[in-house]
């Protein structure tokens, strides 16, 4: 099957009035680099992104080379000469995506925002689905403030229900040509006005999906929301992974939620047992109806535990046949969907083993990444011990092993179950 060639445009040419100074926000530095230079280091990273267009404005050449010093030469490698944006940011888009086109029309296109450089690889993954399955799809979170309908005279006209509204992100992910012919044709009629590609789209007659955004996934707009991201960009807060933490926005409304998990699955005949996604060699395996995978399967209720949104068994029930043998990953993962699909984030993943055989110590790192790469999280993010008890019950005996696991998760307050 032959991989579809994606390339992004990144719309830099506004001047970011609102956060102050003469230098246009894309420009500021966070965290001692450019936010475009991290907006572009994000995006290079995906290995799914092979071409990059930036659109910048007439007179910003030097700022835009001062941005390249601070890339990773693996980063330029992917970097088109950028070209010069339009009065609007549609003319600006327009202007990447004909660029783009001298070299041949990539199959996908991803339009991001120069001023969200907390974009990361889940995200990205969720965009590039997204426009192969509907060719047209923007990223969206919960709307946690009531949203009125105004009238010009200040009176409310209607109160939208909160249930079917979405705070629309980037990168929204297009077909290539569909969205190309959409700016050719809007464009030719004279409209100049649309300030968000998904709506261009709809204009045009194409159905727009909404994928899961991130409520990490925040544009730099205010002064204070520089200061915000120069905090989270800071060296001693950069995570092993090498992005940076979420950052906390008391207007989110985030509200801690807490939830705990256990699993235990005894042994039986075979030469290995899973945990938390890691072959482990063992003098025998685990009695299960999937790959038995404690570890993994404690996350995942602690995770449902933290949404009240039932448990492991509920979701994926041993008597349905397609879960026989099935590998514990998807659990996990769609218990993370499920955290944000609501708007949420994932704080913190702690789980401790319980067993007096095999020992993890040799495998705890590898264990920690693998949950760590399922979760979508920092390394830092993901915590495993491991005890025994001292002889003592089922575990003592050896006839089995067990995990109990705790999850903190933060929901918008109108997303909690």
């Amino acid at each position: 099957m032959t991989l579809p060639q994606i390339a992004a445009v990144v719309v830099a040419a506004g001047r970011g009035i609102r956060v102050g100074g003469d230098t246009p926000k894309q420009y500021r530095r966070v965290g001692g680099q450019a936010v475009l230079t991290r907006t572009l280091a994000a995006l290079a990273a995906h290995p799914g992104v092979a071409r990059i267009q930036v659109v910048i404005a007439a007179d910003a050449a030097s700022f835009y080379d001062e941005c390249l010093g601070d890339l990773a030469s693996e980063a330029r490698q992917k970097l088109a000469r950028p070209v010069e944006g339009g009065a609007t940011r549609q003319a600006s888009v327009r202007a990447g995506l004909t660029a783009l086109a001298r070299d041949g029309d990539p199959d996908l296109v991803l339009v991001h925002d120069a001023a969200r450089p907390f974009v990361d690889d889940a995200l990205i993954d969720r965009a590039i689905a997204a426009a192969q399955s509907h060719g047209a799809a923007v990223p969206g979170v919960p709307v946690s403030d009531t949203i009125k309908v105004v009238e010009p005279d200040g009176r409310v006209r209607e109160t939208p229900e909160r249930e079917s509204l979405r705070a629309v992100q980037t990168p929204q992910a297009f077909r290539f040509s569909l969205l190309h012919e959409a700016h050719g044709r809007a464009a030719a009629e004279g409209l100049d006005g649309f300030t968000d590609d998904g709506a261009l789209a709809e204009w045009a007659g194409l159905p727009v999906a909404v994928f899961p955004g991130d409520l990490r996934n925040r544009k730099i707009t205010q002064a204070a929301d520089l200061v915000e991201a120069d905090r989270a960009f800071s060296p001693e807060l950069l995570s092993e992974s090498g992005s940076a933490p979420a950052a906390q926005d008391d207007a989110m409304t985030l509200l801690t939620r807490l939830g705990t998990g256990f699993d235990v699955h005894a042994f039986t005949e075979g030469d290995h047992v899973w945990l938390g996604g890691v072959r482990i060699p063992a003098d025998r395996g685990v009695l299960a109806h999937s790959d038995g995978d404690v570890v993994l399967h404690a996350l995942t209720d602690a995770i449902l535990g933290a949404l009240a949104d039932g448990d492991i068994g509920v979701h994926f029930p041993p008597s349905d046949p397609r879960w026989r043998g099935a590998s514990s990953d998807q659990f996990l993962a769609d218990a993370v969907r499920r955290v944000t699909e609501r708007g949420g984030v994932i704080d913190h993943l702690d789980i401790t083993v319980l067993a007096e055989a095999p020992r993890i110590g040799a495998h705890r790192e590898a264990i920690r990444s693998r949950i760590a790469e399922i979760a979508g999280v920092p390394l830092s993010a993901v915590s495993i011990k491991a005890t025994t008890t001292e002889k003592l019950g089922f575990v003592g005996r050896a006839e089995g092993l067990a995990a109990q696991a705790a999850a903190t998760i933060r929901l918008p307050e109108e997303a909690r179950a």
